[in-house]
């Protein structure tokens, strides 16, 4: 189950946004969900330092040292721990933040560390002496960067040698296609998908006129999501709905673009994880792909 990464942002929160740390899925929830994804074959687990303000990596590390299995990790640093504190990718604070991660994870290195985010406050030549220093300690085995665009990623890689790209892309997201997936082509990186079914959005729990289901985004957090809200949304889910299963379907297209080297999903409950698990076994052609898209306009 390569191509899959077990998503763990809502481990005792909702993503980086310090209003809801101590919510999201309790670390019982989180333990089921991480039972349930190694159990189907999910080896590879994504967190950051500041998902639930540090629960999400406490509740990996206790996970790991209660069942004694070895996932692959990647981790991030750039938002802040809790509302106030400090942010970016200064060395100083990329070198702490690392530690206070390995700590909590319970780990001597993690496989792939990522700026998550652009700091236009700090010269990314910068904060590559760090990341180069961790690679050559062996603490991380590569690192890289996410939310990063073209612009950005160039830069980036003018600075440093970064191995992966982690950005949103999925059916209502593809503005990465036009750039930033053809460097990552050109230049042999990995390409990592997130938030593939678009904050859900694609698992066609969003009904036109319909209330929005309790505990989901658009409830808690829809910030990043108002501008799914869209007729042509709304149609485009319709019809693929007709074809079978929206989220396996949505999971599917992203994984079949062979520039994409996977992607991470992120799991309410164990049985969201079917979805992925169905779209790993479905092969999709490029004009299956093509055909998908046109779905949307």
């Amino acid at each position: 189950m390569t191509r899959i990464v077990l998503g763990c942002g809502n481990f005792g929160g909702i993503g980086s946004a310090p209003a809801f740390f101590g919510q999201g899925e309790s670390e019982e929830e989180a333990f089921a969900i991480m039972d349930a994804a190694w159990a189907a074959g999910l080896r590879w687990f994504d967190t950051a330092d500041a998902y639930g303000g540090g629960r999400s990596e406490t509740a990996i590390g206790k996970w790991i040292r209660a069942t004694g299995n070895q996932p692959k990790l990647t981790t991030k640093t750039y938002n802040p721990m809790d509302t106030g504190e400090d942010h970016g990718l200064a060395p100083d604070r990329i070198l702490r933040q690392i530690e206070s991660s390995l700590g909590r994870l319970g780990v001597d290195r993690v496989d792939i560390y990522l700026a998550h985010e652009f700091d236009p406050e700090t010269p990314y030549q910068e904060s590559v002496r760090a990341f180069e220093r961790l690679l050559d300690e062996a603490t991380i085995g590569a690192y890289g960067v996410s939310n990063f665009d073209a612009t950005q990623l160039s830069a980036a890689l003018e600075a440093g040698r970064p191995s992966v790209v982690q950005n949103s892309y999925s059916l209502l997201e593809r503005a990465d296609e036009a750039r930033v997936i053809p460097l990552c082509a050109e230049r042999g990186l990995d390409y990592q998908a997130f938030s593939p079914l678009a904050g859900g959005w694609l698992t066609g729990k969003y009904r036109r006129d319909e209330p929005q289901p309790e505990g989901s985004r658009m409830t808690m957090r829809p910030g990043p999501y108002l501008h799914l809200d869209d007729e042509r949304v709304y149609r485009g889910i319709e019809r693929l709905s007709e074809r079978g299963d929206p989220a396996t379907l949505a999971l599917a297209w992203v994984i079949g673009n062979a520039s994409v080297s996977s992607a991470v999903i992120g799991p309410r409950r164990p049985e969201h994880l079917q979805p992925a698990l169905a779209a790993n076994d479905l092969s999709m052609s490029p004009s299956e792909r093509d055909e998908i898209a046109s779905l949307f306009g």
